[in-house]
């Protein structure tokens, strides 16, 4: 063992830095190290350093570690090989692991110069000491990238994460370490369509030194048994990624040569004094980067309001926050009706009250009762949407910023004037929609699916994604369950091709429903899920349930968020999996948008006949294109064909629904397909809409009319007794 404050020679610290929770960061250490000690026949040492995610590696690795980074930075006298072996938990792939601290609350006691002194002890016996830094860092961690030789950052191919993974990279850059130290490894990757290494390196402006592929079988596998894959899954191609990155290391020399860079020594004093932090204030503005946005909750305080009107409210509802706790009375009361009128004359009398108090110009009785029922709004119910929710001429409300609030009616977007008194009303709004729920949207999460007591869909996206301050959209839910004689009356379809889809549906054919965003789909959907024999069992797989079916014998699935831990989540995949194990007559998924569409279309193809889902696709052709991208999204390497044949074998019918210029939907295509042909999914159009023209008040005009060809499966449905009239097939 060599003396305090002389290394071994060529040793070197790899620090881990993550670009975001939840890329497999804490995998990705434990298994590149032990790749590390294979590979190079060389000491590494194991260090767990990040904060946030304290126990993770130990489990991870399947040790449970008696001593700490804390206890050796302690250290007083002497240390020999004996002595370290003490501090440091043996794993049976031949590295060595130590945690900084066995429990958060003894992350105070860790200060820089512990961290230093273990470092320096770990370095006069490992050539090789990997530290798991964590996604953020902290005065700890810097100490450790100043004595560090190359620093690995973590990414994903996800928007939101190479978003956070520049952050870290520009804070790192900002402390004055050298850029050649910084090297990006692309975690997760699949080679189906999306983002691509090429598209990572020109986000990130660094060029990817390793892409990891995705098997997400293999790392829970191993990770269940807490074996490391490196180990565990020799042969896999995710674990000959690891070895390759570790031979690209030591082919390129990139220990060896960073480790002559100049690095700086003053990094912590400028962590410490906030001098790595980007200029603030209006002589910065130019300098920062725009594609960054800070959201700073702090700055709502002085946000100036739009008007006398909206100031006198901020006034009131700050008042009453500091009079009532909302958030206590507001879990306590939860959506029973009884307990929140009586809340609401409760909370209407302090309000009165704390009015008489104000000084304003608002005296007559109907301003006063307006600005009561706003405050009482605000302050317990969703603002000044309340009113927009109980308004049933509108099927859509989309919030753009707290005095921009859209509503579709009839198939219209209308500007209302409405507005929130401020930007801190509309986030507690939202905060009230998502936490019954279980949910959450903070600066961590900044986007959430939610939906309503009566059903109505939310979606909600907060700064940094949007830049103009919280955005609020809801797709209301109809009080009464619409039906194909309302579909033919708003003139969506006609009343033979009514007919002829629910003949479909009782003879079990399986149809996909193909249209864009606010087409229609899932009310169509709704509508033809309806013709479903009553004594059949049906389960359905939504995202956010909105399907109202009126059959007994109806199972309802919808999936679930991960929780605040990032843990918990159960996708559409999972559930349509978990379907096929409990005995149903026909499976409902409310939108295929992933992986799920294989299991899919395997249950179609596997005696689930009847099926239905819906796809946002263009086209009946689009549909087909966009049902193999999913397919591919599943991460099983199937050739294209292979993949066409499945679609082309388990699916009967496209429904193709439109949103028309003029607001309407309809639906634009039915179409059959036949099979394949060499290397092309067959079909023929059975009916179609027509459009002639517009008039004079810009109503599409048209017709539906049958093509002429008839469904081959015709025939069939005559054997079971299902007669379709032949004449609906010709053309008129």
């Amino acid at each position: 063992m060599r003396e305090r404050g002389k290394t071994l020679a060529n040793s070197h610290i790899i620090a881990v830095v993550g670009g975001k929770g939840g890329v497999g960061k804490s995998t990705f250490a434990a298994n590149f190290a032990i790749a590390q000690a294979i590979d190079t026949k060389q000491k590494v040492c194991l260090v767990d350093m990040d904060p946030k995610a304290c126990g993770d590696l130990g489990m991870i690795m399947g040790i449970r570690p008696k001593r700490t980074i804390l206890e050796l930075g302690h250290h007083e006298g002497r240390m020999d090989a004996n002595l370290l072996m003490t501090y440091v938990a043996q794993h049976s792939s031949g590295i060595q692991f130590v945690p900084s601290v066995l429990d958060v609350d003894q992350l105070a006691g860790l200060e820089p110069s512990h961290t230093a002194k273990a470092c320096s002890h770990l370095l006069n016996y490992y050539h090789t000491v990997v530290v798991d830094l964590g996604s953020d860092l902290d005065s700890c961690g810097v100490k450790v990238l100043e004595m560090s030789s190359l620093i690995l950052v973590l990414t994903m191919p996800d928007i939101i994460v190479l978003h956070h993974t520049r952050k870290i990279i520009e804070k790192i850059q900002n402390l004055l370490f050298p850029m050649e130290m910084i090297k990006i490894v692309l975690n997760r990757f699949s080679p189906r369509p999306g983002i691509l290494p090429q598209m990572v390196q020109n986000n990130l402006k660094k060029p990817v030194l390793s892409v990891l592929p995705e098997d997400e079988t293999t790392a829970a596998a191993c990770l269940a048994k807490a074996h490391p894959f490196v180990v565990a899954a020799s042969r896999t191609e995710l674990t000959k990624g690891y070895f390759m990155l570790v031979r690209t290391i030591a082919e390129q020399q990139l220990l060896q040569q960073l480790s002559q860079l100049k690095k700086p020594s003053d990094a912590l004093s400028r962590f410490a004094s906030g001098k790595a932090a980007r200029p603030s204030g209006p002589a910065a503005a130019g300098k920062q980067d725009s594609n960054i946005v800070v959201f700073d909750r702090s700055q709502l305080k002085d946000e100036k309001p739009s008007d006398q009107w909206a100031a006198l409210k901020q006034r009131i509802h700050k008042q009453l926050i500091e009079t009532i706790d909302l958030k206590k009375v507001d879990t306590e009361t939860g959506n029973d009706p009884k307990k929140k009128a009586v809340l609401r004359e409760k909370t209407k009398t302090v309000v009165v009250e704390l009015l008489d108090k104000e000084e304003h110009p608002f005296r007559s009785r109907d301003e006063i009762q307006k600005l009561v029922k706003e405050v009482l709004d605000e302050a317990l119910e969703l603002g000044p949407i309340q009113d927009l929710l109980a308004d049933d001429t509108v099927t859509e409300i989309m919030v753009n910023r707290k005095d921009q609030i859209y509503v579709e009616r009839s198939g219209k977007l209308v500007r209302t004037n409405v507005s929130f008194s401020g930007t801190a009303q509309l986030l507690s709004v939202i905060e009230r929609i998502v936490a019954p729920l279980g949910r959450r949207i903070d600066e961590k999460t900044p986007y959430v699916d939610a939906r309503l007591p009566d059903g109505s869909r939310v979606h909600a996206i907060i700064p940094p994604l949007s830049i103009q301050g919280p955005m609020l959209t809801i797709r209301k839910f109809a009080k009464t369950r619409l039906t194909a004689k309302d579909l033919i009356k708003y003139g969506s379809l006609t009343e033979e091709m009514a007919d002829f889809l629910r003949a479909c549906i009782e003879a079990r054919l399986n149809i996909v429903i193909s249209g864009g965003t606010g087409s229609g789909k899932t009310t169509l959907l709704n509508v033809l899920a309806c013709f479903i024999p009553s004594h059949e069992r049906i389960i359905t797989v939504e995202d956010s349930a909105e399907l109202q079916l009126p059959q007994d014998h109806w199972g309802r699935l919808e999936s679930r968020p991960a929780n605040i831990e990032g843990k918990g989540e159960v996708n559409i995949r999972e559930l349509v999996r978990n379907t096929l194990r409990m005995r149903p007559d026909r499976i409902v998924v409310g939108e295929c948008r992933a992986g799920e569409a294989l299991d899919m279309l395997q249950a179609m193809n596997t005696g689930h006949d009847g099926s239905l889902t819906t796809v946002h696709s263009n086209s009946p052709r689009d549909c087909i294109a966009r049902l193999e991208t999913l397919v591919m999204m599943a991460g099983m390497e199937l050739p294209a064909r292979a993949i066409r044949e499945q679609i082309a074998s388990a699916i009967n019918l496209i429904i193709q629904q439109s949103r028309i210029p003029d607001g309407s939907r309809k639906v634009t295509s039915i179409t059959e397909v036949v099979g394949m042909q060499g290397e092309v999914v067959t079909m023929q159009e059975i009916f179609a809409f027509k459009r002639t023209g517009m008039d004079k008040n810009r109503k599409v005009l048209g017709k539906f009319m049958a093509t002429g060809f008839i469904p081959k499966f015709v025939d069939e449905l005559d054997q079971q007794g299902i007669k379709i009239p032949r004449g609906i097939f010709s053309v008129a």
